[in-house]
């Protein structure tokens, strides 16, 4: 009975363990390298990092009901994290913060704010995705070449764009640059190979490219320390145990805390719900997420990774597409990634650590690439302007700032062509004969606010003087802003004194 029971909450399949188990691979070795970068680049310890990807994995996707969504620390949030951490003085200060962060979201899940992630224009959810393509693709090229002194690329106008280049060749290692493109050729043709596609492309990836790495040593190829993945290694449960770090509770009245905490919930949740947006979208079976019960997911996560010493996670959508990419079709293909995340950390550190960061370099290249295909422009271009430009707009705007503004910039860019719709759409026009004489026929739209005043007001005072009937038709209508009506009123009083006919067929305030 408990068995049926716990399979039943996590909707375990051994049907789909044979699509689950290769894809759950996929995701943790794309998730391995972005839980240590992100926890890196946030000031916070790499085991923090590795440890918010166990509980987002284990954690989250238990509770969740999503089938694809994959969470774990965000690089939306890196910038928030490092400034927190600074400003709050101690990381057992922050953590309290995320605890606090993750109670927020739980509130907000019962409250059922989940809804708002539908008010999102697709174009920017779209033009989202392809950014996050186009952002990966950017921060992988310096790994994918080997390059470790990134100064090294800064144009020196003393000396000419020949030594720039000069400079540039050197600083590469051709080493890392051989087993990143062999992993991309493995990564394209391998899954088209009969028979040998039922191994996940990704697991040959890093097995060709440990292999490489070791019959580089000794040769001009030879890849260095820092090319390599980075594991905390621990020699017994002790030292285990004392990676993991408590939050300070002591303060709990410090405003700076709450204000954190408030912080890290809102944009968290935005991003969750964000993500998980662009994950029903490229669902092959468009499935729908309980976005309330999500942010409760997310809630009970924060606060687990808080009390254990790891980062505010959320549903992030490089991990995410992964999964979808990877043939993932249930919520287990995240729990087992987050299985292999927490025994990597503990069994093989050494052996993960022999990875070369160029060949997931290759991985994380390759899924960006999905996301922003070329396809995908020429698509968004034929559904038209309206469509393409705020889908344009979004991809900028998130490259050149960050995924919040970009996202928000992106939404101002698509309300403006759906308020200009709203106003073109508001009525239907025509001129009909009525016993010889010209008659103008106005239909109203089913929602007419006030921002179709002026475009109802002009056309009917430009009306062709032939015209001596008149019929404004409100009969489908369900509502009819006042200040619309009392335009239409107003128009009825000028037409009558110059002795038009006018008629009006359910003009009125409908609630």
């Amino acid at each position: 009975m408990f068995g049926t029971r716990t399979s039943a909450f996590l909707k375990l399949s051994k049907r789909d363990l044979k699509y689950d188990f290769p894809a759950s691979v996929v995701v943790f070795l794309v998730a391995l390298p972005l839980c240590l970068g992100i926890a890196m680049a946030s000031g916070a310890p790499l085991f923090a990092g590795l440890l918010t990807g166990v509980i987002g994995g284990i954690v989250v996707a238990s509770i969740s009901k999503s089938p694809l969504s994959v969470s774990g620390p965000a690089a939306g949030l890196t910038v928030i994290v490092l400034g927190a951490i600074q400003s709050l003085g101690a990381y057992e200060t922050f953590l309290l913060a995320v605890v606090i962060a993750g109670v927020v979201q739980v509130i907000l899940g019962i409250l059922k704010a989940g809804m708002i992630g539908n008010y999102f224009p697709s174009a920017v959810i779209v033009g989202m995705l392809a950014a996050i393509g186009i952002t990966i693709i950017m921060k992988q090229i310096p790994l994918a070449l080997g390059l470790i002194e990134t100064h090294a690329f800064e144009l020196d106008n003393g000396h000419g764009i020949g030594a720039y280049f000069d400079t540039v060749v050197s600083a590469i290692n051709f080493g890392a640059l051989i087993i990143c493109a062999l992993s991309l050729a493995i990564l394209i043709f391998w899954p088209s190979i009969p028979k040998l596609n039922k191994v996940p492309a990704p697991l040959v990836v890093v097995i060709v490219g440990v292999g490489l790495a070791y019959l580089f040593q000794g040769s001009s190829f030879q890849l260095l320390d820092k090319q390599f993945v980075l594991v905390p290694i621990v020699g017994s449960f002790a030292e285990f145990t004392g990676l993991f770090t408590l939050p300070d509770f002591t303060q709990i009245v410090n405003k700076d805390v709450w204000i954190a905490a408030f912080t890290i919930a809102i944009i968290a949740s935005l991003e969750t719900l964000l993500s998980i947006e662009a994950v029903d979208k490229i669902d092959p079976y468009k499935r729908n997420t309980p976005t309330n019960r999500e942010l409760v997911a997310q809630g009970i996560g924060n606060m687990t990774s808080g009390l254990l010493g790891g980062l505010p996670l959320t549903s992030v959508i490089v991990r995410s597409s992964a999964n979808v990419n990877a043939g993932g079709k249930t919520r287990q293909s995240a729990i087992m990634h987050g299985i292999w995340l927490l025994v990597a950390m503990l069994a093989i550190p050494t052996m993960l650590n022999m990875i070369p960061l160029a060949c997931l370099a290759a991985i994380l290249l390759h899924t960006g690439y999905k996301l922003a295909k070329p396809s995908l422009f020429s698509s968004m271009y034929r559904k038209g302007l309206d469509q393409f430009i705020p889908f344009f707009v979004t991809i900028v705007a998130i490259v050149m700032t960050d995924l919040l503004m970009g996202v928000g910039i992106g939404i101002v860019v698509a309300t403006f062509y759906i308020l200009r719709a709203n106003m073109k759409n508001a009525f239907k026009y025509k001129i009909e004969k009525d016993n010889e004489e010209d008659k103008a026929v106005i239909t109203l739209a089913e929602e007419v606010s006030f921002l179709n005043k002026v475009p109802i007001q002009q056309k009917l005072y430009s009306l062709p003087k032939s015209v001596s009937k008149i019929r404004i038709d409100g009969t489908f209508s369900k509502f009819i802003d006042k200040d619309v009506i009392e335009v239409i009123k107003d128009f009825e009083q000028n037409a009558k004194s110059k002795g038009k006919e006018i008629e009006l067929l359910q003009v009125v305030y409908k609630k």
